[in-house]
């Protein structure tokens, strides 16, 4: 899993100790395993945030790990064209590449650390393929694709797209050195990452290192959420086990725990977790397929100008001119409809 590395973590800036004076650390509510299931033209992903209340996630609503999967030549698979509206799709590789065009004209080729940020605001079409050679020689596929919500007041926004190259990432080191941090959007520390966020977020990317413990300082009105990538250890002061393809849900507080075991798989030498928060928007979500807006009625809407062909057209692509047709199956995951707090 590399990633983005550094060649010394040591010399990287170093989140300091928290103050243990003022120090109220955030409990673990809960932790879900994530179930396995199909995305796309057929590649394996992990449902993230299945069976987590949606207001313990606000303002994020979907996430998929994407893979770990070694694909044989001919094997590697991608999305078909298909729209959005209302959110805003992040999508981080770790392992592999895959290649990005939109109806904004939009795109390029991201892997090896790199990030892609799409508002879908008002509507968009992209698709999300593997290049071509990737499909020929096969190889490693691991990342992930996260959905940000946006308020019912940026809902419709111009659409823009952010190519965060891995090298632009904010690169730290914990205090005692044992855990690399990426932080790619939002602040830790005093120190912000590249990503440009509608909805006020953090993500990180960290690495401990075997027997690492990692403190960190959170924001009281962010949530917190640990997602496990690879390894294992535990989260929270009480030392949850925590694993791969497993949710930490953490609750109110100002610092967040994690430690990694002294073993780790030899695959995996490291424990590699996704650090997520956000400022909760607390308005009410109506998801449905590649949509996520706040009544049912402006679902509605979203599908009619799908089908007009209002949320933009490729004049160019691997399938021509596109426009396509709503057919509530966009996406596999489940509707959902749920007030905000």
């Amino acid at each position: 899993m590399p990633a983005v590395t550094a060649e010394n973590p040591l010399a990287l800036p170093r989140v300091p100790r928290v103050d243990p004076t003022v120090d109220r650390p955030r409990p673990v509510e809960s932790i879900t395993t994530a179930p396995k299931g199909y995305e796309g033209e057929g590649f394996p992903v992990r449902r993230a945030f299945a069976g987590v209340d949606l207001r313990r996630l606000d303002p994020f609503v979907h996430m998929d790990q994407m893979g770990e999967v070694e694909y044989a030549p001919g094997e590697p698979k991608g999305t078909a064209w298909h729209p959005h509206r209302g959110f805003e799709t992040v999508t981080y590789m770790i392992d592999g590449e895959i290649a990005h065009q939109d109806s904004y004209g939009g795109g390029g080729l991201i892997g090896g650390g790199d990030t892609q940020w799409m508002t879908a605001g008002g509507g968009i079409l992209h698709i999300e393929t593997p290049p071509e050679y990737l499909v020929m020689s096969g190889g490693l596929f691991h990342g992930f694709q996260l959905w940000v919500n946006l308020p019912g007041s940026l809902k419709l926004a111009t659409p823009r797209y952010q190519d965060i190259r891995g090298s632009h990432v904010t690169l730290l080191s914990s205090a005692d050195g044992e855990t690399l941090l990426r932080v790619i959007a939002g602040e830790l520390a005093g120190h912000e990452g590249p990503g440009v966020t509608h909805t006020p977020i953090d993500l990180v990317h960290a690495t401990l290192a075997p027997g690492a413990s990692l403190t960190l300082p959170w924001r009281e009105d962010f949530n917190a959420l640990a997602y496990t990538l690879a390894g294992h250890g535990n989260a929270g002061a009480e030392r949850r086990p925590l694993a791969g393809g497993q949710l930490a849900v953490f609750g109110a507080g100002n610092t967040l725990t994690l430690a990694a075991d002294p073993s780790q798989e030899s695959r995996h030498p490291a424990m590699d977790v996704i650090l997520l928060g956000g400022r909760p928007i607390r308005e009410p979500v109506v998801a449905h397929g590649p949509f996520v807006m706040n009544t049912k009625a402006e679902i509605v809407q979203a599908m009619q100008d799908y089908q007009a062909g209002r949320l933009g057209r490729m004049a160019e692509g691997p399938h021509g001119t596109v426009r396509g047709e709503a057919d509530g199956d966009l996406h596999p995951g489940d509707d959902a409809d749920q007030a905000g707090d």
